[in-house]
């Protein structure tokens, strides 16, 4: 089996399982373990995989900074902002986590009839100062400058009184295996919670998030209501995660 092919097999055990195990492959496919090893090696100095001990694991999302992250994806995220705010009906109770992308749904809320957002995000209470007609109730707690969002005991008691009707949540990569995750333990806690307590739960996902990990869990596909994703994402990106349960909706 030619070093190309090998290293192919790896990527799509990666994304299908979430893990590499070099003593699995190697007895998988007759190889030796020293050979999955040395693939390993060369597919981590190349940014492919993140090499463990006895296999590898998909790359962690960069998490540059809220700024920095407002100008990445940035037509993606508007087509998933329109979308996501297409699904507001008359009355609801929204909750909108922190982020860029679920500040493009801020921009495209309807303003022909009323309803309540709940966030603990301050910058995406402050896109809403001019919105005529939501209500609008801002969540405390200790603030998370990375997402710019409330954390904390105080945090969760404040969401714990709130029963919305959809959550958009945000999150930093989407597994099929491995489900959603993001980078902070803290900040993953108020998501899983906020989830929790809410009737349904949808996560916007730009392409660059699809098949990775980062280090804290949020909840896995089973818990949310769907995924939303632009329209051009190939489907054989998307198969893995409709055979895992996800319902997908594309925009």
């Amino acid at each position: 089996m030619l070093t190309s092919q090998r290293q192919t097999i790896i990527l799509d055990l990666l994304r299908r399982d979430g893990q590499v195990v070099a003593k699995s492959v190697a007895e998988e496919f007759n190889l030796s373990e020293d050979t999955i090893r040395r693939d390993l090696r060369e597919m981590s100095a190349q940014g492919l995989l993140k090499r463990v001990h006895g296999g590898a694991l998909p790359l962690s999302p960069d998490l540059p900074d809220f700024s920095t992250r407002r100008t990445v994806s940035s037509e993606e995220k508007r087509s998933l902002g329109v979308y996501a705010a297409g699904m507001i009906r008359a009355g609801q109770t929204i909750f909108l986590d922190g982020g860029t992308t679920t500040a493009e749904i801020v921009r495209h809320l309807p303003r022909d009839f009323a309803f309540t957002i709940v966030t603990h995000s301050p910058t995406i209470s402050g896109e809403l100062e001019h919105h005529p007609t939501a209500e609008v109730i801002l969540i405390g707690g200790r603030l998370y400058k990375h997402s710019m969002v409330a954390t904390g005991a105080s945090a969760i008691v404040a969401i714990s009184l709130v029963r919305p009707d959809i959550f958009f949540l945000g999150v930093t990569a989407v597994h099929p295996a491995h489900g959603l995750s993001t980078g902070d333990f803290e900040e993953a806690t108020i998501k899983r919670h906020i989830a929790q307590c809410s009737v349904e739960t949808y996560v916007m996902v730009t392409e660059e998030k699809l098949d990775t990990v980062s280090p804290c869990h949020v909840v896995s596909l089973s818990a949310i209501s769907g995924l939303i994703v632009a329209a051009g994402v190939p489907e054989d990106r998307l198969k893995p995660y409709r055979s895992a349960g996800a319902a997908i909706l594309k925009t």
